[in-house]
């Protein structure tokens, strides 16, 4: 059989298994909401978490992606695939060396001085071996998975079907700008010269910012489906974590994680879109490691005068200010009432960067960041006729859920408040177009749309 063969039935047995999850999601989800037939949706919430778990590929992803979108699944779907990481069995050496091959040429091994044959960290998209180069670098090498353009767009294909019957169900949330949002970040996530760029981008950006660490890429290693970087020395979270850090040790983890993340975006207009556990590490010194680079947004400058927009209206309890910053952000056609239900939403993200005190991220109860409050926005939002989020809303969400449940995790206590005013101190549109134009230009990387 050839590869492409392989490939072919590969896609045939993964469109059978996943077209059987997201099926059992449409009749649990139909016939409870339609006929009063009462499933068990956390079983099969936890069966669907096996099912995508042992998937390389999009699907994961684009899984992880939603259970951070409040309401995209059911709360039992949301909570179950929140916990997916990136953790499938990694393809053997004859793949490493087939696609290895490909990408440098048959002499490849000699343009090495070592190259780890064990896969040192499956991802989605790839894996990563550790590698040595002549000069005595140690670099991370991440390969692309076999197929992967045309897997991404049979998992898109079936997350559109699940989407859409879940809209049929509950029309809070009109996902069809979430969807497109998505498939974008995607299918760029799988140009790999692309993400070398993004990386030089991030490199730039954060510079002068203390405890963050940027590795960066090899050119000459790497193509669109093969990238090399500098290999950071750290430990992930989960293992930091139970090593038992000082609260000290856990606040100046957090300022730096806050830092990686809003400076780029109140500075240059740029978000990094994919804060889950296994895109970071602890350095050896506790500073932060970022090691992924695929899921990137560049957005227009005024669209971060509207987030700063909705900021003050939060503060000074304005609702024109809202309205006129929901209109910016791209909400179209919203109704006074609808406003009311996104303001508690927006009450609830920026209420710690108001406070100016030392807090956690969240206070009160409940142990998943946010879901408590999104139960009570999605009512609203059901009772008020829905909402149509646009394309800019998803990442910028989503970027504040996961860096929150990240937050929890670590037990920060901060004053997130002063954090966020030196972060957007002396804001100026026109210089963050400045910062932003010759920041893309200088590590190739396209501008917004």
């Amino acid at each position: 059989m050839t590869e492409r063969e392989s490939n072919m039935f590969g896609e045939m047995r993964r469109m059978a298994r996943t077209s059987g999850a997201v099926g059992g999601i449409a009749a649990r989800i139909a016939g409870e909401r339609m006929f009063g037939i009462k499933t068990d949706q956390a079983k099969h919430a936890e069966d669907l978490k096996a099912v995508l778990g042992s998937l390389k590929g999009p699907m994961m992803k684009v899984a992880q992606f939603l259970s951070t979108v409040p309401d995209a699944l059911p709360p039992e779907y949301a909570a179950q695939l929140a916990e997916l990481q990136a953790n499938a069995p990694p393809m053997g050496w004859a793949f490493v060396r087939r696609r290895m091959a490909g990408e440098l040429g048959t002499d490849w091994e000699s343009k090495f001085q070592s190259f780890g044959r064990e896969a040192s960290a499956a991802a989605s998209l790839g894996q990563v071996h550790r590698a040595t180069l002549p000069d005595g670098r140690d670099v991370a090498v991440k390969l692309q998975y076999p197929d992967m353009p045309n897997i991404v767009e049979a998992d898109l294909r079936q997350v559109k079907l699940a989407m859409a019957v879940y809209k049929r169900m509950d029309n809070s949330i009109i996902q069809d700008e979430i969807f497109v949002e998505l498939s974008e970040r995607l299918r760029e996530e799988l140009d790999y010269t692309r993400e070398a760029a993004q990386m030089r981008l991030y490199a730039a950006m954060l510079r002068d910012v203390p405890d963050v660490n940027v590795p960066a890429p090899v050119p000459e290693y790497t193509t669109k489906r093969l990238i090399t970087m500098d290999w950071l020395k750290g430990v992930g979270l989960k293992n930091w974590l139970a090593q038992g850090p000082s609260q000290e040790q856990r606040n100046s983890l957090a300022t730096a994680l806050f830092r990686a993340w809003y400076i780029p975006f109140y500075r240059y207009g740029i978000i990094h879109g994919d804060p889950h556990l296994g895109n970071y590490q602890v350095s050896e010194n506790g500073g932060l490691n970022l090691l992924d680079y695929g899921s990137i947004r560049v957005f227009p400058a005024k669209f971060v005068t509207g987030v700063l927009d909705l900021h003050a209206a939060v503060r000074d309890d304005d609702f024109a200010r809202a309205a006129k910053a929901y209109d910016i952000w791209g909400f179209k056609g919203i109704t006074e009432e609808q406003i009311h239900v996104l303001n508690d939403w927006a009450r609830f993200l920026y209420k710690p960067l108001i406070e100016d005190r030392v807090r956690p991220i969240q206070e009160g109860v409940g142990t998943e960041f946010g879901r408590e409050v999104a139960q009570k926005v999605h009512a609203g939002l059901q009772r008020t006729g829905g909402v149509r989020p646009p394309r800019e809303f998803v990442l910028m969400d989503r970027s504040a859920i996961g860096l929150g449940s990240v937050f929890m995790r670590l037990g920060a206590e901060l004053n997130w408040a002063r954090l966020f005013n030196e972060t957007v101190d002396h804001f100026d549109e026109a210089a963050l177009m400045a910062r932003q134009e010759e920041a893309l230009a200088i590590a190739g990387v396209p501008a917004a749309k």
